[in-house]
């Protein structure tokens, strides 16, 4: 065992840098649920300004920020469109289903990315037997696909569908700066799109915790309520918001680092002879799936073995996860462990 670890679990075991904590220290704070933390509402302005949306809401998680919006969008009896391997539908715990009352249609992605077609066909036909589709849902980029990212045209065509239904469109966005950085895409260009967005500030940008979710000045105000009622009212939350402007001000660009290393690590895995298949690597996740003769217990047992630290991904299926806190000599030094384990 190695003295120092590299996790490549996920982005959220980053901490926060030396500045981002003296950003923190120096916040300007009041007490959020009498809305008077300054920190707080200058990081939902900020965050609302960037993608061109009214408004903004500060929670702890990305869970939350979801949670909430399918609740403000739906009711009991409705139905929400996503795909699914979506995060809102595996990894929230049924929170569709236990706060909001709602079926969900799940729909095959390609890699995790629905088309407009796929979308329009589930739209529900007014009938009494049926529940009534109430919001679409997507991630981008998509977890379970790999890190991949929506082509702008698809986007576009779904936000047709969901104009021409009105039906509201919201966007998991958990890694949406990863995608905005490997696309070349703009944040303005998704508020134009969707009606509400989740951005987690916890993930790639390396923040210690939350997410905005944004929308128009009256739907972020009927949230509010909710948010309350799942006990995600905080005080002083300045402290935690300055760790999010920091972010956004000085980790955004830096995503390209952690998509070249991403990169590096899915074609050094290509080369090994226990690899079966590597995903394409288009941000900052490498998922990929072990022959039989390499048993996934066996190789991320070797790796904690060497302090290295991965996640299994279902059956013979592992993700490493590039971040802030993996440098060229870590990346270095995972390639020879992989190397290794082939010899």
């Amino acid at each position: 065992m190695t003295d120092s670890i590299i996790d490549l679990r996920s982005d959220t075991v980053t901490r926060p840098t030396p500045a981002m904590l003296d950003a923190m220290f120096q916040a300007r704070v009041g007490d959020d649920v009498y809305e008077e933390d300054p920190t707080v509402r200058a990081l939902e302005e900020e965050t609302a300004a960037r993608f061109g949306l009214e408004a903004g809401l500060f929670c702890p998680s990305g869970t939350m920020t979801n949670q909430i919006a399918i609740k403000a969008h739906t009711e009991p009896l409705s139905e929400v469109i996503c795909e699914q391997t979506s995060h809102i539908y595996l990894w929230e715990v049924g929170g569709i289903a236990f706060h909001s009352g709602a079926s969900v249609a799940l729909l095959p992605g390609e890699r995790g990315r629905l088309t407009a077609a796929q979308v329009e066909a589930a739209i529900r036909p007014v009938n009494v037997h049926y529940p009534t589709t109430s919001l679409i849902s997507l991630e981008n980029t998509h977890n379970r696909g790999g890190g991949s990212c929506y082509e702008l045209t698809e986007l576009e065509a779904i936000a047709e569908v969901s104009q021409r239904h009105r039906i509201p469109l919201h966007l998991d966005g958990a890694r949406i700066f990863n995608a905005l950085v490997a696309t070349g895409q703009q944040a303005t260009e998704y508020g134009r799109l969707f009606d509400t967005i989740s951005v987690c500030l916890s993930k790639g940008l390396g923040a210690p915790v939350g997410s905005v979710l944004l929308g128009s000045q009256a739907f972020i105000q009927k949230t509010k309520r909710i948010r309350k009622v799942m006990g995600g009212g905080m005080r002083q939350a300045g402290y935690l918001a300055a760790a999010g402007l920091y972010a956004l001000e000085h980790n955004v660009e830096r995503l390209r680092d952690d998509h070249r290393r991403a990169r590096q690590l899915g074609t050094s895995l290509q080369a090994q002879p226990y690899v079966a298949e590597v995903l394409p690597v288009e941000t900052n996740l490498v998922i990929f799936r072990l022959r039989p003769d390499m048993p996934a217990e066996k190789f991320l047992a070797y790796l904690e073995q060497e302090g290295i630290r991965a996640s299994s991904f279902g059956p013979q299926m592992i993700r490493f996860v590039t971040h802030l806190d993996i440098d060229d000599t870590m990346l270095q030094r995972v390639e020879s462990v992989l190397r290794h384990l082939a010899s």
